[in-house]
């Protein structure tokens, strides 16, 4: 079983493959990636210092699938993420600020320093949940969904899993359960090739592909290109607006290369469990510079737009972090606060 890149990305699209999708709408693609990138660099680059009081797990080279899929929904729709929720959170328009401060365990966190980086939420923008638990976000985007129907609430929900994700028997039990009653939710593999340090061929039998499973359930599925942003954009746009249609539960299966170690800062290929060759290959297939590079070639984006989003960037991710050292501690008085029993 191979993990190198077998994708296309943009090799050889044209502005035809883009000319439905607004210019806006393809340089907006482009910041978040490029925002999710340079913030989880910056995280990287000071964990070592200590003041990052939670575990952190990097997306570094899986941006695609959260700018995608949340740029196809609204704010009143839910996600349910895992534990790598940075590039969720913000791809769903969540709080810079917020989250750092809940990195750093301040007061004043999204989540009030009692979720860390693993467990972020904010009602806010529809970050709805996140559990560090496999498989953990299956079952409450499934819920929120019943919930939804039941209400009547016109509101997607969306579930990020991993690919070991789909070797728990609660995300079958969800799917079927989402086909019989025809609920308004979105499953997203975002599969990665990895459990920590375990192989999927060390995991899963080959020749099976995730979302195939899930179509067996009856779910309508599809595998979408990781490395290449706005397809899966429109794969999730299509699926939402048949999902608001009352088509019932789709299933998206997003490959894409974990490039960082499993938690922590670095690359752990060093320790044995994959190549450093593999990871070159797919650091070749970028999805952040493939797509700037694609965008630059129809005409999109121009070198003095890419500068002055860079700078942008860096300017709101210096101040965040002065935001969140400068920010309070929790009170030792708030300690039971938001506790279900004491």
């Amino acid at each position: 079983m191979s993990y190198y890149y077998t994708g296309n990305g943009f090799q050889d699209w044209t502005a035809n493959e883009v000319a439905h999708v607004e210019p806006t709408t393809l340089l907006a693609l482009y910041y978040s990636m490029l925002r999710i990138r340079r913030v989880e660099e910056e995280i990287e680059s000071r964990y070592h210092q200590d003041h990052m009081k939670t575990p952190i797990h990097l997306m570094i080279g899986q941006e695609a699938s959260s700018v995608g899929v949340c740029a196809a929904l609204t704010q009143q729709d839910f996600i349910f993420s895992s534990h790598r929720t940075h590039g969720n959170y913000l791809a769903k328009g969540g709080d810079l600020k917020a989250m750092l401060c809940e990195l750093h365990c301040r007061a004043n966190g999204c989540v009030g320093s009692r979720g860390g980086s693993m467990h972020l939420l904010d009602k806010k923008v529809g970050m709805a949940g996140s559990s560090a638990i496999v498989a953990g976000s299956v079952p409450m985007a499934t819920g929120a969904a019943l919930s939804a129907q039941l209400l009547g609430e016109e509101r997607v929900s969306v579930a990020f899993l991993g690919d070991a994700a789909s070797e728990e028997g609660v995300v079958w039990e969800c799917l079927n359960f989402a086909v019989l009653k025809k609920l308004p939710v979105l499953y997203v593999c975002e599969n990665n090739f990895y459990s920590v340090c375990s192989p999927l061929s060390h995991r899963q039998p080959p020749g099976i592909d995730i979302y195939q499973k899930a179509a067996a359930f009856g779910v309508h599925s599809q595998r979408v290109d990781g490395v290449n942003v706005v397809e899966v954009f429109q794969a999730a746009r299509q699926a939402v607006a048949a999902i608001r249609h009352g088509e019932g539960p789709f299933f998206l299966e997003v490959p894409a290369y974990r490039w960082r170690g499993h938690h922590g800062s670095g690359d752990d290929s060093g320790s044995g469990y994959r190549s450093f060759q593999e990871g070159e290959v797919w650091h070749h297939h970028c999805p952040v510079h493939a797509y700037a590079a694609f965008l630059q070639r129809i005409g999109i984006l121009q070198k003095s737009q890419q500068v002055a989003m860079e700078e942008e960037i860096r300017r709101e991710i210096q101040e965040a972090f002065e935001f969140a050292l400068a920010s309070p501690l929790p009170e030792a008085e708030s300690l039971y606060d938001y506790a279900y029993a004491i």
